[in-house]
């Protein structure tokens, strides 16, 4: 099946596979672009969904692994982090740092690794969905499988 996926989506399968994750990608009829959109196709709560935000910081992308039911405090963020200004990535900016397109952004099966944080509230699931590199792919993993799989630190973002 892996041979069907889009290219972005057999990336995002390598790495899954490399990092010892059996969470298999699934290709959704419809889109998933959103949280709550993939919550909707999946049936499950948007605060399962880990949702994938890039954010530009000290001339570096950082994204940011939140709950679909959180929205990101940048500036708590930043000051939790002792980053200076976090703001939105534009969307060559997204491209360039994962190699994917806003609401399809998986975390990993980027060109080159990126600083993430994870969101602790994700913590509250057994499992959780994260986009698969397209914004109609999702795969199922667990919140310590995300933390491993991204490297990322667990830290409080709303």
């Amino acid at each position: 099946m892996t041979d069907q996926l889009p290219t972005r989506s057999r990336l995002v399968d390598e790495a899954l596979r490399a990092a010892g994750i059996p969470g298999e990608i699934i290709v959704l009829p419809e889109s998933a672009a959103t949280a709550p959109l993939a919550a909707a196709a999946l049936g499950v709560d948007v605060g399962a969904i880990a949702n994938s935000l890039v954010f530009w910081s000290d001339d570096e992308a950082l994204l940011v692994m939140t709950s679909g039911a959180h929205r990101v405090d940048v500036k708590a963020l930043a000051a939790r982090l002792g980053r200076g200004k976090i703001a939105r990535a534009t969307p060559d900016q997204v491209r360039e740092a994962t190699g994917q397109v806003i609401g399809g952004v998986a975390p990993t099966g980027h060109p080159a690794p990126v600083t993430t944080i994870v969101d602790e509230a994700l913590a509250a699931y057994p499992q959780l969905w994260a986009a698969g590199g397209t914004p109609h792919a999702v795969f199922p993993l667990t919140f310590d499988e995300l933390v491993r799989l991204t490297g990322g630190t667990v830290a409080k973002v709303d």
